[in-house]
Order: C-alpha cells, then sequence, then structure tokens
C-alpha cells in the first residue's frame, strides 16, 4: 500500500469534487431533503459520468477498478456533503455480490444499469427479531416446482420506493434452524406479496426507509445469486464493501464540518481577533482533523486489503475504518456546532440537522459494540462473548 495516490487517483479526486461543488450541502441537498425528495439530479449525473460503477467490471460498463476508487467517490461527495447513501448498497453491495456469484444472465442484466446509474437495487438483512444476530434470520425461502416462494420481514431497508429490486437474504426452509447458510435472491420491488412500508425517521436525510413484508413472493429459479447452501462468503463479499464505503461516507462528512467550521473560525471575530486564533477553538479542530485523517488512513488499507484479495485482512481493517470514521465524524460535527456557536444550530448553516445523520455511523451498517466484539474476539484473540 502506497500513501502517495496514483495520477489517475487524484484526478479521480478531482473530478467527484468538482461535480460535488455543484450538488452541495447547502444548496443542493439540505433543501432535498427537507422537502424529503431523493438526490435523482446528483446520482444521474454521477453515473453518466462513470462515478457509480468505477468499481464494477469494464465489459458490464464499469469502471473496472476496486474498492479504493469507489471509496475515494463516496469521500469526495460528502466532503462536500453530497454523500450518496445508495453507493453503499447498489453498486458496492450488489453489484460486488453478483459480479463475484452471478449467472452471466444477472451480470448482463444488472452490472450494466447499476454502473451508470440507470438501475438501483438496494440491501435487505436486517429483522426486527434478529438486530445484530443475522444467524436468527428467519426470512425463508421454498421450493415449488422450478420457482422459490418467500416469506419473511426486512426492516431498515434504504432506498426502497428508488429501486427496482432487492437483494434479499434469506435462509432455505430446510436451514431454519442452525448456522445461517444465506440464499440471496434478487426480489423485484413490483412483485406480488412484496409489500414496501415507509419508516418514520426522525432525521433529516433525502433516502427513506422501509420496512418490508414478503407474502408468498414467488420468483423464478434466476432469482437465485450463487448457491442456495452458500457458505458465509458469499454474503460477507459485499458486508465488508458496506463498511469500507461507511467509512468514507463518514469521513467526507466529518470533512466538510472541519472545512465550515475552519471558514467561520477565519471570519468570526471578536475583541477584534478571528476566533480561530484562540487555542480554545483551534486545538480541538487540530484534534478532530488528527482522528479523521487516522480513520482515512485505516479505510485505505481496508479498501487496499480487500481489492488485493485479502478478505480477512480487510474485514478487520473495515470494521476498525467504520468505527474510527464514524467517531471521528460525529466529533467533528459537534465541534463544528460549537465553533459556530448559536449560529451552528440555526437552519442556515445546516450543521444540526447533519449531526442527525452522521449519528447514524455509530449504528449502521453495524453497530460500535458489534464492531468491538469482532476485533476484541479477532484482532485481540479474546473469548467470545455472545
Amino acid at each position: 500500500m502506497s500513501f502517495i495516490e496514483s495520477e489517475e487517483r487524484k484526478e479521480l479526486r478531482a473530478a467527484v469534487a468538482a461535480l460535488a461543488s455543484k450538488y452541495n450541502y447547502r444548496d443542493y441537498v439540505l433543501p432535498k431533503a427537507r422537502a424529503n425528495e431523493p438526490l435523482d439530479e446528483l446520482w444521474a449525473e454521477a453515473g453518466k459520468l462513470g462515478f457509480l460503477g468505477v468499481n464494477l467490471p469494464e465489459e458490464f460498463g464499469g469502471g473496472g477498478a476496486g474498492m479504493y476508487e469507489l471509496a475515494l467517490v463516496m469521500e469526495e461527495l460528502a466532503a462536500q456533503g453530497a454523500g450518496l447513501l445508495l453507493m453503499v448498497v447498489s453498486p458496492a453491495i450488489c453489484g460486488t455480490i453478483i459480479t463475484k456469484y452471478g449467472t452471466d444472465e444477472q451480470k448482463a442484466s444488472w452490472l450494466p444499469k447499476l454502473s451508470d446509474g440507470t438501475g438501483k437495487m438496494v440491501f435487505g438483512i436486517t429483522e426486527p427479531d434478529a438486530g445484530s444476530n443475522s444467524h436468527q434470520i428467519t426470512t425463508t425461502a421454498r421450493r415449488d416446482g422450478d420457482d422459490w416462494i418467500l416469506n419473511g420481514r426486512k426492516i431498515f431497508i434504504s432506498g426502497v420506493d428508488q429501486a427496482e429490486a432487492v437483494l434479499i437474504v434469506s435462509r432455505t426452509e430446510d436451514h431454519k434452524t442452525g448456522k445461517l447458510k444465506p440464499a440471496l435472491f434478487i426480489v423485484p420491488t413490483d412483485a406480488p406479496g412484496f409489500i414496501k412500508t415507509p419508516q418514520e425517521m426522525d432525521i433529516i436525510e433525502p433516502d427513506h426507509q422501509f420496512t418490508l413484508f414478503l407474502d408468498d413472493v414467488r420468483l423464478p429459479a434466476d432469482a437465485l445469486v450463487g448457491k442456495e447452501d452458500a457458505a458465509l462468503m458469499q454474503l460477507f463479499a459485499g458486508l465488508n464493501p458496506e463498511r469500507i464505503m461507511g467509512a468514507a461516507m463518514a469521513v467526507g462528512m466529518g470533512r466538510y464540518a472541519i472545512d465550515r467550521a475552519v471558514e467561520y473560525a477565519k471570519e468570526r471575530t471578536v475583541w477584534k481577533t478571528p476566533i480561530g486564533a484562540h487555542q480554545g477553538i483551534a486545538h480541538p479542530l487540530a484534534q478532530v482533523k488528527i482522528e479523521l485523517e487516522q480513520a482515512k488512513l485505516m479505510m485505505q488499507k481496508a479498501a487496499t486489503l480487500y481489492d488485493a484479495g485479502d478478505e480477512m485482512g480487510a474485514a478487520e481493517a473495515a470494521n476498525m475504518a467504520k468505527y474510527a470514521a464514524g467517531e471521528a465524524s460525529i466529533k467533528a460535527l459537534d465541534q463544528a456546532i460549537q465553533t459556530h456557536g448559536g449560529a451552528g444550530l440555526t437552519r442556515e448553516y445546516g450543521l444540526a440537522a447533519m449531526l442527525g445523520a452522521a449519528r447514524i455511523a455509530r449504528i449502521a451498517p453495524v453497530s460500535r459494540e458489534m464492531i468491538l466484539n469482532f476485533v476484541a474476539q479477532h484482532s485481540l484473540g479474546l473469548p467470545k462473548s455472545y
């Protein structure tokens, strides 16, 4: 791993930053979020420019690069307050799983659309009674001739109203008990028996969350991705990218917060001196800057290991990156609000609204407590605690 990015990566950063500046937080994202509208214009333009599918195979319209480049895109978008949540699930999770395990027909049907953004697929794993314990998933698939019948319930599924399909994590009926052997299905959002119900969230976000009910949803045999008796690695192929992308979004959001705080600290003058000259303002911002850079380095390490094919090494680094980035992002926004004083709580700056969104990083896609469990067990070799 090199700490010096190639010219291609530097050019990609500059190009994404230029796009994001057109769709920045105050002028575009926050008004759309307050109106509960998705960021369709930004998504479409990012797709046309090849940013959304930069990690997907060239033969299907992607950029042929890796998770490092996709995380780079997310970070630069989020650094202008314009992070795209569905990048985490559509090209990163679903695109990766289909690339690795999909049939030729599934790849030809889905990867071009995921690459240019003309199609979206979201991801359905979380269930109300399973929580962080994926082994307790109760959504089941049973055979009926050549078809599959799915029954179950999912919760906190992002962007279902924008997607053509959901990649549903289930288990086959004969594996209801014991360790999870995931069976993944591409479920069209207009399938009979597929019911989506919006969940009321108390944060300002452009993307909506849904509860899903699968009531005897009939799917053809070719809806199955990979094997029906899959090893967990088929599922984990999408979870490392999810954590890396979550870290990238948090790092970018933290960068946005620091940039706004620094701007204000240079301009705001009290007692004839810019407030940024005072150590009480400067030192906390410097500390957060250090912590964000540390989180970013771990994110880059995770992406590099993942792209090199080191799944276990990437898992450790991705979990650590997601933890560090979530903590640093929240701290950065809190300090940005403090730097602004009362202005930090006004509608004009929108920082308080962003703090709610940043808080998600401590919970999703995996809670910080479960990350600490992972590090304690796998990195430190301590006995499993759950």
